[in-house]
């Protein structure tokens, strides 16, 4: 099968392999699994593959590039609209080569992929939408125009729609999913820490605005300052790095929350089965694997009420469902530190809960798909 992924994920090539961000590659490794020619239409970055990179399985991949385009400046508009028609013209060459037709939404190129389908109607395509598919929720008007164009299935037929939650008074052709980061043969007991040697917060993710890591680093400080021996670890890179590292001098920190950048799964993972809480108090997501892959190892979600989280969650019975508010997340943390056994119940819960989500069952429900 001819297969055609349509992404924003930028790719790296090095030594004649494929290199992309490694969550989604461990994904589309599985999708992968199923073909026999793969294009993907994607912005190639000239850096060398980092930590946090992997490379394909597959070795039947060719790369049509098109330059990366946004609308943040004047200057960035105007070479937009000069780059789209080159963009919008790749995609409809690789998806009239393609047998099925592969959209990762929403972003700039998926915008132009959810139009190009349009022209494609007798061709099986799925669509993965990683963004917030709430209904009601604020978000900006091209992702509001890719999610109206997705679920209307005059315009997008054969199409299935992969979208995190459930949500009522959907089109036909939306799909609840869910994201997996590992197999039924990860899965172990882990029962629930006390907290006689600390309390040990986590925090993963980009260190952007939108992840709030300065939350967590403000959390574990107002822990500290009243007496508790709260410590908080962070992973990922980001643009709050600098100012992160700042506060952390300012306030002299740096003895108990260390910033470790971006880092191979498995110390990522030793991490989460090291942990109490993970501290992760986003303004947006779709599903976010990082509170999934915390309930995976018994660290218990602290995190905000955004997309599908209150639904992961299950309202509260598996993690703490809070608002941007330092006070109130401190409140919920020194609760569960006085209530073990909530805690430990919560934590089971969560364990449980997703360790029904393993790549095993991702697979098969892939293979369904295409």
């Amino acid at each position: 099968m001819k297969f055609a992924i349509i992404t924003q994920a930028k790719h790296k090539q090095d030594n004649g392999s494929i290199y992309a961000y490694e969550p989604y590659v461990r994904e589309m490794n599985l999708w992968l699994k199923y073909t026999s020619e793969v294009k993907i239409v994607t912005p190639i970055c000239s850096l060398k593959p980092e930590k946090i990179d992997t490379e394909y399985d597959c070795k039947t991949i060719e790369l049509v590039k098109i330059p990366d385009f946004h609308i943040l400046s004047i200057k960035a508009t105007l070479l937009t609209l000069l780059r789209m028609p080159l963009v919008f013209y790749r995609i409809v060459l690789t998806m009239k080569w393609a047998d099925h037709i592969h959209l990762r939404c929403p972003g700039n190129i998926a915008l132009l992929g959810c139009v190009a389908q349009v022209f494609f109607p007798h061709k099986p395509k799925t669509v993965k939408y990683a963004g917030n598919w709430a209904p009601n929720s604020k978000q900006p008007l091209s992702y509001r125009f890719q999610k109206w164009i997705l679920s209307n299935t005059l315009l997008s037929k054969n199409c299935k729609v992969l979208v995190y939650g459930e949500w009522e008074n959907q089109s036909s052709n939306i799909v609840p999913f869910y994201t997996a980061s590992y197999y039924k043969k990860d899965i172990k007991k882990i029962s629930a820490t006390n907290f006689d040697k600390g309390i040990k917060l986590l925090f993963v993710g980009t260190l952007s605005k939108g992840k709030q890591p300065i939350l967590s680093v403000k959390i574990a400080e107002q822990l500290h300052n009243k007496g508790y021996a709260a410590s908080l670890d962070i992973y990922g890179e980001g643009a709050e790095k600098q100012r992160i590292q700042a506060y952390i001098k300012k306030h002299e920190l740096g003895h108990f929350i260390s910033l470790h950048g971006n880092q191979p799964k498995d110390v990522v993972t030793s991490a989460f089965e090291r942990s109490h809480f993970l501290v992760f108090i986003s303004k947006s997501e779709g599903w976010p694997k990082v509170v999934a892959e915390a309930m995976f190892w018994s660290c218990l979600p602290i995190s905000s009420k955004v997309s599908c989280v209150p639904y992961m969650l299950n309202q509260g019975r598996r993690g703490a469902l809070v608002n941007p508010d330092i006070d109130e997340i401190q409140e919920v943390i020194v609760n569960y530190i006085h209530n073990f056994e909530t805690y430990s119940k919560h934590v089971e819960n969560g364990a449980f809960w997703s360790h029904q989500f393993t790549l095993d069952k991702f697979d098969a429900d892939i293979k369904e798909m295409i």
